[in-house]
């Protein structure tokens, strides 16, 4: 296999096969004559490996669709189901952002892909009624390590483009991750439409064959960066920045409610308004379909308006759904209930976009600042992209344990009301923090020049 565009970029390379050396994005003669080719090519193939990755991180929220009585689980057991790989998942995302400085971004890739192949297997191998719990709950644990590849492919994008087209870069290669968990939603629904909800082995089957198609795309067609080779300081660098709480903070709102809503969804469904296996399946597909799709539209819009004014927007946005949510409860409405979780989940996409726009501008803002001070331009454009690469890695990890949060919040919630609106009522009071929090760091007037550190990285239009 090979591809036609190498002998132009024959001239990048120069530590061996699939290894760039020079790589200089923000230089707009290089982005244009070589840089945005490599650079668009790396991108597709990336999308579809942390595709794939997020499908096996969520087979689960499918898997349960599928457990009758025969099964013997209650509610609260398959919320504990579910719940489990999102912890995994996010608690994976710190060693693969490591991965990719350590090992490259292309051969972290494959490795990460060809990782799938456990959880996937295991699944189809205990997958029948008799089965312990603690059996699942080691399957599912082991699925998180499909949570993992988004860390390390954002970490991987983010070094590839020049500032001024990581938004959209960023929100495409997210965006397109996120619909891995509509995608097996959707391939839940046709199993379970068509072979029934006895045949869950199906989905697995389906899902084999693609993770090693992912695996060998990128062995082929994508690159290492060496700039960032061997880059392990970057960590230790950024816990010390409080920006990096912030967001951390942020994202837990807008990504773990995404991964948090989608592995519920379908369980809420079940057990809020009676639906059948088929009926829940039906709906639950459309939340992180379309909350997948409007995130390169929050990159978008926070390349162009700011990230921090799409963020606090966004937050609002989700409070009154929340509302809506427990209204819709409250008065028994299906309806409303679904309509209402479908927007919630578009804007918790468009939240993840600006939000991940946001973490680029602000080590932007400063590497700025330190230029304007005298410092080479170069080095500090690349401690920029180290840096916002790293706290990519970190918020997306503690994001990810926000999905951990909400379904441990249904669990009791059903448990003990066996209603949902208990636990809507405290994503609620959280949305409000997470508003407030965005305007008084991120939109509230500087108390110092812009011409500072702190003023720039707090200035609404940069951040």
């Amino acid at each position: 296999m090979t591809d036609p565009t190498r002998t132009e970029e024959n001239s990048v390379a120069h530590q061996g096969k699939h290894w760039i050396e020079h790589w200089e994005p923000e230089n707009e003669e290089f982005w244009e004559s070589t840089g945005k080719k490599i650079a668009r090519r790396n991108l597709w193939f990336s999308v579809f490996a942390e595709h794939i990755g997020f499908s096996i991180w969520t087979l689960w929220s499918v898997i349960v669709l599928f457990m009758g009585k025969d099964y013997g689980f209650s509610p609260a057991d398959k919320f504990l189901l579910v719940s489990t790989p999102t912890l995994i998942g996010g608690l994976m995302r710190l060693p693969y952002t490591f991965a990719v400085a350590k090992f490259g971004g292309r051969n972290w890739t494959v490795v990460s892909a060809v990782l799938l192949l456990i959880p996937t297997t295991l699944a189809a191998i205990v997958l029948h009624p008799g089965t312990s719990l603690g059996t699942f709950l080691i399957v599912a644990a082991l699925g998180g390590v499909g949570g993992g590849n988004f860390a390390s492919s954002m970490t991987n994008i983010n070094t590839f483009y020049p500032e001024k087209h990581k938004g959209w870069a960023l929100g495409l290669n997210a965006g397109g991750g996120n619909l891995g968990v509509a995608a097996i939603q959707l391939v839940g629904l046709l199993v379970i439409g068509t072979a029934g909800a006895t045949a869950p082995r199906l989905v697995l089957y389906i899902y084999l064959p693609l993770i090693v198609i992912a695996a060998v795309c990128a062995y082929f067609y994508m690159d290492n960066l060496a700039t960032v080779k061997g880059d392990t300081k970057a960590m230790r660098e950024v816990v010390k920045d409080p920006h990096t709480w912030v967001m951390s903070f942020l994202y837990i709102g807008t990504f773990g409610s995404f991964i948090g809503y989608s592995f519920a969804f379908g369980l809420v469904l079940q057990n809020q308004f009676g639906r059948t296996p088929l009926q829940a399946a039906a709906v639950t597909f459309l939340g992180p379909l379309l909350g997948s799709l409007s995130r390169p539209t929050g990159g978008w819009l926070a390349d162009r308006i700011g990230g921090g004014k799409v963020t606090f927007a966004t937050f609002i946005g989700m409070a009154l759904a929340t509302v809506v949510l427990i209204l819709a409860s409250t008065s028994k409405s299906l309806v409303l209930f679904t309509i209402a979780f479908i927007v919630l989940f578009v804007l918790t996409g468009i939240g993840n976009g600006s939000t991940y726009k946001m973490i680029p501008a602000i080590f932007r803002a400063k590497a700025k600042v330190a230029i304007a001070n005298g410092a080479g331009e170069t080095a500090e454009l690349l401690k920029a992209r180290r840096l916002s690469g790293a706290l990519i890695g970190l918020a997306g990890a503690i994001g990810a344990e926000g999905g951990l949060f909400i379904n441990l919040a249904f669990r009791q919630s059903f448990a003990d009301t066996k209603s949902g609106v208990p636990a809507f009522i405290g994503f609620l009071v959280f949305y409000g923090l997470c508003f407030a929090v965005t305007w008084a760091v991120y939109l509230r007037k500087p108390a110092v020049q812009p011409t500072s550190e702190r003023g720039l990285a707090l200035a609404g239009a940069e951040v």
